[in-house]
Order: structure tokens, then sequence, then C-alpha cells
């Protein structure tokens, strides 16, 4: 016997019924799955904005470290110690102090008072206790220290000592001033502050966190403070980088190590954005939902009726696109070929013109070896004529040391003119520098300039090509040689520096960049016609980026331009995140 069929009404209800039961669950899935991915970008955006912060604070850190190097081989600051005279050394650090942007820098004397400062109201006065003074005295590196004032305040210095003769004859003081990054941290809807390895915090978006325990701090707020009640403030379990909790006063928090001095920061961002847009996609989620229940009746029967036409056309049209994106892929590449070819060219090209420009002073540099060997050789033959074989083999040495000479400075240019391969690998960026350096000898000679360089004791260690470093590096001297040529004393300060990244800095004292914004655009430059062809900056960007690297530019407070090298340190090296001390390499 056949079953009965059911009434029509009764299918209606159990699709209803079914459609019902499946809107629920997928809200709640929609729910658990909206709140995951809410919860995940909300995390992630702390996360992003906390390594901005702490790049910031980094940059700071390192900005300052090298001022006190610098400073410590001053000459009008040496000078005043040795004479006592200290007429000009206040003025001397108010002009640094605004070109550094620190918040005050002090000239102490080997008994430690203050014998100059850009503040004139601290001279005269004795910081013979002050841990800046007393951890500079008896040590030749940088070194790092903070303290908690009289007033209150955190007190953050670098310091070095100055020696004269070999004796210490004072300690240069630069006061580092954060007082910038704490107001923008105000003005945020997180709070942030940071904490040394005892957990003491040392900087901090509210006032009254400042030079407290950490568990201290988390439970007081002042009561304008616009944030959260201090019960949702709490620490994480140890170990984990963020905590979360959930309700009306939610926060998230998210802890990250400074990798200086053992330092902290951590960031406590307001969840209540992520509940409100949760609830605006589950009421958007509620009506979706609902449409679609509605719609879906009337789609189904077209729906089916169009399937087959549509994925008749649908068919049709993919062949064609295969078709068309097989051709555009295969000219695409043809294309990527020939440009690498093309850009391989222009560097060799960029190369091989820089050697030309320097044909003329590496000439001069020959021509005074050839000269002196022809002279030892007419004196080595007239010795050996008056039976004096000993002075003429002194004279054939001399002869065979200039020979040596000549061959050195060849075969550097041999070895920047070859092509050669582009193969990566760990680098010493001093070894690169000084190579540079020999290359460009004549013409920085030949130019009269005033070459100082400042280079740290240890290695530098860097993944890239040697000689395409090299290229950078000859192309920014040559820039720096070309703009102090109408100085009427050029000179080029060269620093290299080793911190989160290895940085070097060739500065000039010319008369600076006028647009700095088409600098590093190809066939842009600033030299008469057929001087230079504007490829030169553009290429040298391009070879630092390959590099994972940045090359930027920037006038300089006292005129001048400055261009900077970043490269990432190689990874197998630790490059000492505790110890930021400089040091200077002859």
């Amino acid at each position: 016997a056949r079953w009965p069929r059911p009434p029509r009404r009764a299918l209606l209800w159990a699709a209803l019924s079914l459609g019902g039961i499946l809107a629920l669950a997928l809200v709640g899935f929609g729910n658990w799955w909206l709140w995951s991915r809410f919860e995940e970008t909300a995390r992630s955006e702390a996360e992003v904005a906390l390594a901005l912060r702490e790049g910031s604070l980094l940059t700071e850190l390192q900005r300052n470290a090298a001022v006190p190097l610098l400073l410590a081989q001053d000459p009008v600051l040496t000078r005043a110690l040795a004479s006592g005279d200290h007429s000009f050394s206040s003025q001397r650090l108010i002009s640094v102090l605004e070109e550094v942007g620190a918040k005050g820098i002090l000239l102490l004397d080997a008994t430690g008072r203050t014998v100059a400062a850009s503040d004139r109201n601290l001279i005269g006065t004795s910081r013979a206790h002050a841990p800046y003074f007393t951890r500079a005295r008896d040590l030749s590196e940088t070194e790092f220290s903070y303290f908690q004032a009289e007033s209150g305040a955190m007190v953050f210095a670098y310091s070095r000592q100055i020696t004269l003769g070999g004796q210490a004859a004072g300690v240069i003081v630069v006061l580092v001033d954060f007082a910038k990054i704490e107001r923008a941290w105000a003005r945020l809807a997180e709070r942030v502050f940071v904490t040394d390895r005892r957990g003491t915090v040392l900087l901090a978006s509210q006032p009254a966190w400042r030079a407290k325990p950490e568990a201290e701090a988390l439970a007081f707020l002042p009561p304008e403070a616009p944030v959260m009640p201090p019960a949702t403030l709490v620490n994480g379990p140890a170990g984990l980088a963020a905590d979360t909790l959930r309700g009306a006063g939610a926060v998230l928090r998210a802890d990250a190590r400074l990798g200086f001095n053992g330092w902290r920061i951590t960031s406590f961002t307001p969840l209540q954005p992520v509940i409100s847009r949760m609830s605006a996609a589950l009421a958007l989620q509620a009506v979706l939902v609902a449409l679609l229940l509605a719609a879906g009746f009337y789609a189904r029967n077209r729906r089916e009726r169009a399937q087959s036409a549509r994925l008749r056309r649908d068919a049709a049209a993919l062949r064609a696109l295969n078709t068309r994106l097989e051709r555009e892929i295969t000219e695409r590449q043809r294309a990527e070929a020939n440009l690498e070819i093309a850009e391989q060219t222009l560097e060799q090209s960029s190369k091989l013109a820089a050697l030309g420009e320097m044909s003329a002073a590496v000439s001069h540099e020959l021509n005074q070896p050839l000269a002196a060997m022809k002279t030892y050789l007419a004196g080595a033959r007239l010795l050996m004529q008056r039976d004096r074989p000993e002075e003429a083999e002194a004279s054939l040495r001399r002869i065979d040391d200039l020979i040596e000479r000549m061959g050195t400075l060849t075969r550097q240019l041999k070895s920047h003119a070859r092509r050669g391969d582009s193969a990566v690998s760990e680098i010493d960026l001093r070894d690169a520098l000084e190579a540079t350096f020999a290359i460009m000898a004549p013409q920085v000679k030949a130019a009269r300039v005033t070459l100082r360089h400042v280079m740290p004791d240890r290695r530098v260690p860097v993944m890239a090509n040697q000689l395409r470093v090299e290229q950078v590096l000859i192309n920014l001297l040559r820039n720096a040689l070309d703009a102090v040529q109408d100085v009427e004393t050029p000179q080029i300060d060269v620093l290299l520096s080793l911190g989160e990244t290895a940085t070097l800095s060739v500065r000039d004292n010319g008369h600076g960049i006028a647009d700095l914004e088409a600098l590093f655009e190809p066939f842009y430059t600033t030299k008469a016609p057929g001087d230079g062809t504007g490829l030169g900056l553009a290429i040298a960007s391009g070879i630092v980026a390959e590099f994972g690297g940045a090359l930027t530019a920037r006038n300089g407070a006292s005129g001048g331009a400055v261009f900077e090298l970043q490269l990432p340190i190689a990874s197998a090296f630790d490059a000492g995140a505790q110890d930021i001390s400089a040091g200077g390499r002859p």
C-alpha cells in the first residue's frame, strides 16, 4: 500500500521549522565567529600599535646615544677643560642641543662640578653624587643611567668620560627628553607604561603611575582619568603576551620587551569598540538572515531555470579569460626578463661612469709613484756603476714598495669595475666602508676635502653583496664631494653605528637639497647637463631595498645634506640589545 501524501500546509510548516532551526544555528555560530574575529583584530591592532610605540622609543634612545661620543671629542670642549676657560662652552652645548633635540647637556669637570650647560642656571652646581657622573667617571664607554629626582620626575641620561693626555678631565652628560612621547601617549584611548627589569614604572601615559611598582601603579588611577575601572586592569599569567577580559569595562593587555636594559612596554586597550562592532554585526546578521529566508523561496525557482544557461555562458567566458590570461602572463614574463637585463646593464653603466669620473684623480695618484720609481731606478743604475750594490738594493726595495702601492689601488678599482654576481652573504660593513675610502682617496685628496669617519670597534655584520654595497657608498661619497666643491672649507663626516640596525650616515657642509621628494626619482639631477644622468641615487636606493634596508636623505639642522643608509643586522649575530654603548674606530 502507498503511504498517503502529507498535506501541502504540513510541508510548508516543516520547511519553515527547518529554516528557523538553521537560522538560529547560523546566528549562534555567527556570534561565536564574529567575536573571535573582532577579538583577534583588536589584539593584532594592539600589538601593531605597541610595536610602533616601541620603535619610536628605541629610536629616541639610539638617537641620543651617539651624542656623548661626538661631544667627548669636540675640540671646543676639550680645549676648555684643558685651559679652564669655559667662555664658549655653554654656547657650544646650546647649539648642539638645538640640533639633537635632547632635554639638556651638561659638561662636568673631574670633580663633578658643572662648568658648562645648555641651561646656564645649572652652571656651578655639583653633580658629584649623580649616577651619570659616578658611572662614567671610571669607564671609557658611553653609559646610560636613570634615577628619580627630588621633584619626583625620572631623569634619563647618557654620559661619557672626556680624557686629556690619558687622564680623565671631565664628563659630558646628555639628558634624554621623553616628555613628547608621554604627552602623545596621554592623548590615546589606551594606557601605556614602560617598566625596568625590577618592575618599576619609568615612563607612563598617566603621570601618577611614574616611579611606582607595576602592581601599585595598576591599582591607582586619578579620579579624572577617563578610562575603565581599576578592577579591570589585571596582570596576565607569567609568560603570556596578552590577557583579555570580557565585560562592559573590558580591556586588552599587550606586553613587549624593548630589547634595552631589560625594559618592557605594556598597553591596555579598551574593548568597548569591539563590543559595539559585535552588536552592530549581529543586528546586521539577523536582518540578512530574515531577508535570505524571505528571498530563498522566490529565488529557488528562478535559480534553477537560469542555472543551466548561466553555467554555459560562464564556461565560455572562463575559456576566453584563461586564454587571455595565458597570453598576458607570457608577455609579462618576457617584459620582466627584459627589464631585469636592462636594470643590470644600467647599474653596471652607472658604476663604470663613476670609474670614469675617478680616472683623472687616479692618474694623478699613479703618476707620483711612477716619477719616484724613475728617480730611484736612475739612482740604482748609478750606484751599480759605482759598485755600491747594497745602496742600489735599497733603491730597488723602495721601487718594489711603490709597485705594491700602485697594485693595491688598481686592484681596488678592478674589483669595483667587474660586474660580479649578486650573491648575498654575511659581510662586515666596516670592510665595505674601508674599501670605499681606498677607492675614493684620490678624489678626496684632489678636492682637498676633510673626511672624518667614526666606526665601531666590533664587527657590523649585514646580509648583502659587498661589491654592490661599495657601489652605493661610492655614490654617496661622490655626491657629497660634488656638494662641497664650492665650499670654502669642505668637510664630509661619515658615522657608522650599530643598534637595532646598521646605520651609516654621510653628512656634508654643502648647500643642502632643494627638492627632497624628487631626489630618488630616476633622471632627477641638480648637476649641469652632461655632468650627471640622475640615475645614481635611484640605483643605490634600489640596491639597498633589495637587501631589506632603506636609504633616506634630509637637510641638516646646521646646513648641508645628510644621507642615512640602514641595513638589518645579520640574523646569526647577537646585536647585544642591552648594550647600546657607542665606540670609535680609528
